[in-house]
């Protein structure tokens, strides 16, 4: 056998074992979580309480399709035990997160953000006060979720300078607001008018302008995942920026504001067990 060719035979056949080694090493299933208080973007099934639903659940989907991955996006409790499961990487993705500096030490971000969201102040309807801006809200007392964030800004802003009481569930917050025991409730405008209407508290409460941020939601893959590598944050990235020029994500987010509208008007059944 000429030397040429066996030097080319040697050389396909790295070339076959590396390639090889690379589809063995790629991740073929994924989980997620996120906020499951979070309609349009992210709420249980009312069939499979298990199960995240939403736009930003179906555009995961979307993404583990093209990639020849299933991504599973599962319930793993309220908002703060779903950071801490990706933060331990018990759960790779989470679907949906501002961008925070601590967050940043134990998550990659999947850029670009594929929606840009609100965070409004709720209070309680007729009992609005003045408000212009982020020093308007010191010496009062808020609410919101445990481990929320409304962008770097602003969380750091408060941290120094506002008293605001974290609880478990939006639920929990707005019901507190209600009763007076807050002043006033930090929540994403989308989220917080769907639950309020589900609750019967859309006539109690009314939101004051401007929002207090307006933040970039991410895909995130967590430091910890056994799935965390080159070849999945490049494919993430690629899909994630092909299917937002395409327009996935708004159209994705329509379609689930009529879904959540549509479970509301439907009567309460039993789960799938």
């Amino acid at each position: 056998m000429p030397k040429s060719l066996r030097s080319t035979l040697v050389f396909l056949s790295l070339l076959l074992s590396s390639s090889a080694v690379l589809a063995v090493g790629k991740c073929e299933h994924l989980v997620a979580t996120g906020n499951p208080e979070y309609p349009p973007y992210l709420w249980r099934d009312p069939q499979n309480p298990q199960q995240l639903i939403g736009a930003n659940a179906d555009l995961l989907k979307e993404i583990g399709k093209q990639l020849d991955v299933t991504i599973d996006v599962l319930y793993t409790g309220p908002w703060s035990r779903a950071q801490n499961e990706a933060r331990s990487g018990r759960v790779d993705l989470i679907a949906g997160a501002f961008l925070t500096l601590p967050r940043l030490e134990t998550m990659d971000y999947v850029h670009p953000a594929f929606f840009t969201t609100s965070s409004v102040v709720w209070v309680r309807k007729g009992e609005a006060f003045e408000y212009n801006g982020w020093d308007d809200l010191r010496g009062r007392t808020g609410g919101t979720l445990v481990n929320n964030s409304f962008g770097q800004a602003f969380d750091s802003f408060a941290k120094a300078n506002l008293s605001i009481e974290e609880v478990p569930s939006l639920t929990q917050a707005l019901q507190k607001l209600l009763l007076g025991r807050t002043d006033y409730v930090i929540y994403e405008r989308y989220p917080g008018a769907a639950l309020a209407a589900t609750l019967g508290m859309q006539e109690d409460l009314e939101t004051l302008e401007p929002p207090i941020s307006s933040e970039g939601l991410y895909l995130t893959l967590s430091h910890n995942s056994a799935c965390n590598e080159p070849w999945l944050r490049g494919q993430l990235a690629k899909k994630m920026t092909e299917l937002s020029a395409a327009g996935l994500p708004d159209t994705l987010l329509q379609r689930n504001l009529e879904r959540w509208k549509e479970q509301q008007m439907q009567p309460a059944s039993a789960p799938n067990q």
